[in-house]
């Protein structure tokens, strides 16, 4: 099934419109953000159509992908927690946090994706914010010194179909429509 036709076609264009000619290739990013908001995830498939629409080779647009963490390579919740596990957070307990919020999630040994497809949990090596550990993120949005009862109490809002309040920035409807903004196809109300 192709992914980039009629209005998403539209929509992929438009993306490489905003960058000069003969930098085309600089759209990959907002692309592949653009494919995992049709996917819920960057498969093959929008891979191959990415790197057909600008020209490149699958294995450019996949080690793009691939290099960064936010592009979701595999099937992924409604919602996405990442909860990251890098030094500062760990010393502050961000492996309690993670397991509070997997058990949470009800989600089986090796996999990230709840059975109901509502929540996936990932563990992330750096969000970034290590004045805030442990940092949580929901749909990329900022949770700070995230505990493990505020893990579960995060899932369980968001097993309820309410999505939590971040710690700053606006609050995101969930992993597609995030996906959808950092493409720059949608505004976020502040």
């Amino acid at each position: 099934m192709e992914l980039l036709t009629g209005t998403t076609l539209d929509q992929a264009n438009a993306i490489v419109a905003r960058y000069p000619e003969g930098r085309e290739r600089s759209a990959v990013m907002p692309l592949l953000y653009l494919v995992q908001s049709i996917e819920g995830m960057v498969s093959r498939q929008g891979l191959r159509e990415v790197a057909e629409l600008l020209g490149l080779t699958t294995a450019e647009v996949e080690a793009v992908a691939t290099f960064y963490s936010m592009y979701r390579l595999r099937p992924t919740g409604e919602h996405l927690v990442n909860v990251c596990t890098n030094l500062s957070c760990m010393l502050r307990g961000a492996n309690h946090v993670y397991r509070a919020a997997v058990e949470a999630a009800e989600i089986p040994p090796g996999q990230e994706v709840s059975p109901d497809g509502a929540v996936s949990v990932h563990e992330e090596e750096c969000l970034g914010v290590c004045e805030f550990a442990p940092a949580v993120q929901v749909d990329f949005a900022g949770h700070d010194r995230v505990t493990p009862e505020r893990a579960r109490a995060l899932i369980a809002r968001l097993r309820a179909g309410e999505v939590p309040e971040p710690s700053r920035g606006p609050r995101v409807d969930g992993f597609r429509h995030a996906s959808r903004i950092l493409a720059g196809l949608e505004q976020v109300d502040a």
